[in-house]
């Protein structure tokens, strides 16, 4: 028997996915950006110097989607292109001391997020939340990718 739409894996994980997304959409809007523009921001913190191709691969957007966000960024002092030093055609992405006021409110609204997430959720159960996607995503990593009709 099909489990009910209410409790179906897929449509629940789509739905989370969603809040979070509007949320987080929400808050970078309170700051005149975008979530798409707190996502390069944030990523930057993480990993400096990735080029545009490399960015825009893990937004899943194209690179001139990148590049035109990017360009908001650096109009407001956020992020600078710098030249590869190996490959002319390279522009590395790093962002400004400005950025930083901005991935502090990033990281407080994630913690917060985060919080709210796990409200009337045990610790056992969090853990066990979070390990079961990790193995699904591992299994759907894993899994050859299937054709799309008409191929």
């Amino acid at each position: 028997m099909a489990p009910s739409f209410d409790k179906d894996l897929m449509i629940v994980l789509n739905d989370v996915a969603r809040v979070i997304r509007t949320r987080f959409d929400q808050r970078a809007r309170a700051f005149g950006m975008t979530r798409a523009q707190w996502i390069i921001l944030a990523r930057l913190s993480r990993q400096p110097g990735m080029s545009q191709n490399e960015m825009a691969a893990i937004c899943e957007v194209e690179p001139i989607t990148v590049g035109r966000l990017i360009d908001r960024l650096e109009s407001r002092g956020l992020v600078e292109r710098r030249a590869d030093p190996a490959d002319r055609r390279i522009r590395r992405l790093h962002l400004l001391p400005g950025a930083q006021p901005i991935i502090d409110e990033i990281s407080r609204y994630k913690d917060e997020l985060h919080a709210e997430l796990a409200q009337n959720v045990s610790g056992d159960d969090y853990k066990r939340v979070v390990d079961a996607l990790l193995t699904i995503k591992e299994n759907l990593s894993a899994s050859p990718k299937l054709a799309m009709a008409g191929e």
